[in-house]
């Protein structure tokens, strides 16, 4: 089984982005692959990110183990593609689908390998899952324009952690849809010119970060905010 991990970053939302991709082959070997783009949105480089790993594997038979701590990914492709493709790339709103032509690619990248030929697992961003850490600084890079040395070689001396394939996880509640939501109250975080803030409401974060460089995001205890911020490389 081939192991594919990606992640996507972007600054901004839309701003500077970059996905990564780490492929773990059955013969032993790593391959570390990047990209990114000058305006783009979070979305679109986990997309980008997935569909770069498949298509480098593409001539290799097998089943691929897709990990990927996006769940718009995922939740798109096992759940949400399927009535999107029935109202003719609609929402259930009657809304174009966002980032249609990558979904379309990421449909057909899929479909190449034949029912079953790839497989999902969701890892929870930012938790120490080795793999998913690397893409992150990968990705992060690659937003930043920062160099990055990509690994390509034997998996024994990969030096950047354990590459195992990871066993089946549930999604998180909040992704199941609005009556398992999370209901916990939340608030958000923003990092902008060296200086990090709080915000009690999404209005008072977009207004901050909204056209700028920023990173942000939103965090509902204080144990999530602390991983946001070690992942930010704050104390």
């Amino acid at each position: 089984m081939i192991s594919i991990f990606t992640d996507g970053a972007c600054s901004g939302n839309p701003g500077p982005g970059g996905w990564a991709v780490v492929i773990a082959f059955p013969d032993g070997r790593v391959l570390e692959l990047g990209g990114g783009s000058a305006s783009t949105t979070n979305n679109r480089m986990e997309l980008g990110g997935v569909i770069a790993g498949l298509d480098a594997v593409k001539d290799r038979p097998g089943v691929v183990l897709v990990h990927s701590d996006s769940t718009y990914v995922i939740e798109g492709m096992t759940k949400w593609i399927l009535g999107w493709k029935r109202r003719g790339w609609t929402t259930a709103a009657g809304e174009p689908v966002k980032n249609e032509d990558l979904w379309r690619a990421l449909e057909a990248a899929v479909a190449a390998r034949g029912r079953g030929g790839v497989e999902w697992r969701w890892v929870r961003g930012h938790d120490g899952h080795e793999a998913n850490e690397r893409c992150d600084a990968i990705a992060v890079a690659f937003a930043k324009r920062e160099p990055v040395e990509l690994y390509d070689g034997p998996l024994l001396n990969y030096p950047y952690g354990s590459l195992s394939a990871s066993d089946a996880k549930a999604l998180p509640a909040r992704a199941r849809g609005r009556k398992a939501a999370d209901t916990r109250p939340a608030w958000y975080l923003s990092y902008l010119d060296g200086k990090l803030e709080r915000h009690a409401t999404w209005a008072q974060c977009e207004a901050r970060v909204k056209g700028r460089p920023a990173k942000f995001k939103k965090v509902r205890s204080e144990d999530e905010a602390a991983s946001v911020r070690k992942s930010w490389g704050l104390a």
